[in-house]
């Protein structure tokens, strides 16, 4: 989705609050560096990858549909690396209508850059501005200056804000789609509310975290509910919880911790004042915006994990691009696919068969496997390396499982009673050439049917499982959440990001 640019700021030049302590410091720094190589290096092996892939079709293109639709996810991934050599931190605002999404967009921009006003709907489509913090004191300098690399790191960041329309005005599917669409983009979600969260407002926040985003709850205009604190916030979410299928679910992702109290555009209130000559008058006067305690957690996020976010919602994305092509591709070349199994099942039929010499004969098969899974890759634009092709292999013979292990067991058992057949007689007699023309017919279609099955399995394996190797998106994804700080707003989101990629339980 196209975002229209408002104004563009400088990008983040000022150093983020740093922690006092300068070795830890220079430890979370160095530590989200190393996560943002590795996502750079990542996505760029996939963007080779296939890059590659159409150079290697230009004998043999794909139509011009079926070329249009893999260019687009190819494009994903360039657009992802380009945003992780930016260094550009998404943040999207949303909010049901007239909640203030646009005054604290432009409270924290300290000035007014989106339009506000006491209609609902102001902003009818997505806006994009970006935001340079900065502010910060001599000390705060002084500080960052002691550790070049932290002033080096927070140097390259830009905070892109992306202001959204109200959630509950009409065109109800295409608003949601719109959301769904925004939220996947964005590395840090700010969902704002005023006054009590009604029910509209909790389904809209369970919609958003399916997005498996980090997510603030602001509560915007507190000057007009000073009762409220983040705790009588939090106690009417957890009734809203208990109502609710997704109760449970959102509670793990939000605590009070991640709720913050605003007032961006404060009303203004009427004051009494007393003149000179002991007369009074009243004047309206309009409170100070309070707007630092959501500026001071944006900057601690952005500091403590800021580039871990940037590396894992890249990283998220490749994948899902990566899936993309891989299927199309399986698409596309599902008919050469189909031809070249076949050709190899027979192959291994006619090796496994034909071979007197009992285990020879099944390390001719294992080896007439890994030539299919090589050529299949290459088909798709995937190569592999030996070593590659015999892990794949092994992971498709234990996925398998009972059918591989048939497959051993009989070709062993079959291959050995060949061997001893041939040993015996020397294949002399018409009874004996027999018993061994029949071992040979049942232990190569065995071995025939075997290798049709692996080869459908690395299919699904190179459509759902692209993303493998030690550069693969999904293996970095693991590195990453198997070393997040417990302390970290993303920590709480790592098991539901496991289970999406089906990985171990953390």
């Amino acid at each position: 989705m196209d975002l229209a640019s408002v104004v563009l700021l400088p990008a983040l030049t000022q150093p983020l609050s740093p922690q006092t302590d300068p070795t830890a410091r220079s430890t979370t720094v160095d530590a989200q560096e190393t996560y943002l190589n590795r996502a750079r290096s990542s996505v760029r092996q996939a963007l080779n990858r296939y890059n590659a892939f159409f150079r290697s079709e230009k004998n043999r293109p794909p139509s011009g549909t079926d070329r249009e639709l893999l260019r687009s996810d190819v494009e994903q991934l360039t657009v992802t690396l380009n945003k992780l050599e930016s260094q550009v931190v998404r943040i999207a605002v949303f909010g049901l209508v007239s909640r203030g999404k646009s005054a604290v967009l432009n409270a924290l921009l300290g000035q007014k850059v989106l339009p506000t006003g006491p209609l609902n709907g102001v902003t009818q489509a997505p806006r994009s501005v970006y935001w340079s913090p900065g502010g910060a004191s001599a000390r705060e300098r002084g500080e960052a200056e002691s550790t070049a690399l932290t002033v080096a790191a927070t140097k390259q960041l830009t905070v892109e804000l992306i202001d959204t329309p109200g959630l509950d005005e009409i065109d109800g599917q295409a608003r949601a789609q719109m959301a769904q669409d925004i939220a996947h983009q964005a590395d840090l979600i700010l969902f704002v509310v005023a006054g009590d969260i009604t029910r509209t407002e909790y389904q809209a926040l369970c919609d958003l975290r399916q997005a498996q985003k980090p997510l603030l709850l602001v509560f915007n205009k507190i000057d007009l509910y000073p009762d409220q604190t983040r705790q009588a916030i939090d106690q009417n979410l957890q009734q809203l919880a208990a109502k609710s299928a997704d109760g449970l679910q959102l509670q793990r992702l939000l605590s009070a911790n991640e709720i913050v109290l605003v007032a961006a555009d404060p009303m203004p209130v009427q004051v009494r004042v007393e003149l000179p000559d002991g007369l009074t008058t009243h004047e309206w006067e309009t409170p100070p915006v309070q707007i630092d305690s959501l500026k001071q957690k944006i900057l601690a996020i952005l500091r403590q994990e800021g580039r871990t976010l940037l590396a894992l919602n890249a990283l998220f994305q490749a994948r899902d691009a990566e899936a993309a092509l891989a299927s199309k591709i399986l698409d596309v070349r599902n008919a050469e696919a189909e031809a070249l199994i076949w050709k190899f099942a027979r192959y291994k039929a006619i090796v496994v068969g034909i071979n007197p010499i009992a285990v020879i004969d099944l390390v001719g098969g294992a080896v007439s496997d890994l030539a299919m899974i090589r050529a299949l890759s290459e088909l798709y634009g995937l190569p592999v390396t030996r070593h590659e092709a015999r892990k794949l292999w092994q992971t498709v013979l234990l996925s398998s499982g009972s059918l591989m292990l048939s497959e051993f067991g009989s070709g062993l058992l079959l291959g050995m009673g060949k061997s001893a057949a041939a040993a015996a007689s020397g294949l002399e007699t018409s009874t004996s050439f027999s018993a061994y023309a029949g071992t040979a017919i049942v232990q190569g279609g065995i071995a025939g049917y075997g290798a049709y099955a692996v080869g459908h399995a690395v299919q699904v394996y190179l459509e759902q499982g692209c993303s493998w190797g030690p550069q693969g998106s999904k293996t970095v994804i693991q590195e990453i959440l198997n070393q997040l700080e417990p302390n970290t707003i993303i920590y709480r989101l790592r098991q539901e990001l496991s289970q999406q990629l089906g990985l171990p339980n953390l």
